[in-house]
């Protein structure tokens, strides 16, 4: 834990863990797991569940797809996940820094398996295209919650773009995965709603986690799913055909990722 951590700040290098405040930090450090954050720490969207800080975006460091391919390599790891904040300042939104840096990754490590886990790049199928060219093991986005809520928690979102979004990595021959939150106010008939739709584009691993606020300036938590509930949901993904579904409190969709691919 101690090695990641200094060589993330020699790098000048920035993770999900530290910057959403993830819960599982310690046991993802521990076993060597993480996953990065490019294009800075300043994301351009405002959710009103997440913990990234929302500034003025940074300026883009080019050498970040390098230096994060040579901590990939220091730290010895064999599954790693690349993710941003959203950047709609930039024209494609980021999208060939993923390729960029998944490229220089597999460069150093040919071996390693890489997922990303992308913004929705406004639905810019030319983006996502520059993405999918440095052929990631795995395309990943997240819904995070129930089409309804989006007005509320994910301001600047839209449902349907995003699933879009995994369709077109679908539709492209790529392992797709996603994951949404419970907890902010919606209800089970909408929850298996959201599931059906997530079934429709053939996703191949959904991971259901509950919401915690990070702060109390957050989108409160409305509910506090118990183990029953979270098996009740999981088995009814399963029972719609959806292949691999993680579903649990602190579940989160870059968790463990390795175990789940």
């Amino acid at each position: 834990m101690a090695l990641l951590k200094e060589e993330l700040e020699v790098k000048g290098l920035n993770t999900v863990c530290q910057s959403a405040k993830r819960p599982n930090i310690g046991e993802c450090f521990k076993k060597k797991t993480s996953t990065f954050l490019i294009l800075g720490k300043n994301c351009m969207r405002k959710c009103a569940f997440c913990a990234v800080e929302k500034y003025t975006p940074e300026s883009i460091d080019v050498e970040e797809p390098v230096k994060v391919a040579k901590v990939i390599k220091k730290l010895g790891l064999s599954y790693t996940v690349i993710t941003s904040v959203t950047r709609d300042d930039l024209p494609d939104g980021g999208a060939q820094y993923f390729s960029e840096t998944v490229n220089e990754i597999e460069s150093v490590l040919p071996n390693i398996k890489v997922e990303v886990l992308v913004p929705d790049f406004c639905d810019r199928t030319q983006s996502i295209n520059v993405v999918l060219s440095s052929k990631p093991d795995v395309f990943s986005h997240n819904l995070e919650t129930v089409p309804s809520l989006y007005g509320k928690v994910r301001k600047g979102a839209d449902y349907k773009r995003s699933l879009n979004v995994l369709k077109y990595g679908k539709d492209g021959g790529f392992k797709v995965k996603t994951g949404i939150m419970l907890g902010l106010g919606e209800t089970e008939k909408q929850v298996f709603e959201t599931i059906k739709d997530i079934k429709e584009i053939n996703i191949d691993i959904l991971t259901i986690g509950q919401y915690l606020a990070p702060t109390k300036r957050h989108y409160p938590v409305v509910k506090e799913y118990n183990d029953e509930e979270f098996q009740k949901i999981r088995d009814f993904a399963f029972s719609i055909g959806i292949k691999q579904v993680v579903s649990g409190r602190y579940i989160r969709s870059s968790y463990l990722a390795q175990e789940y691919f």
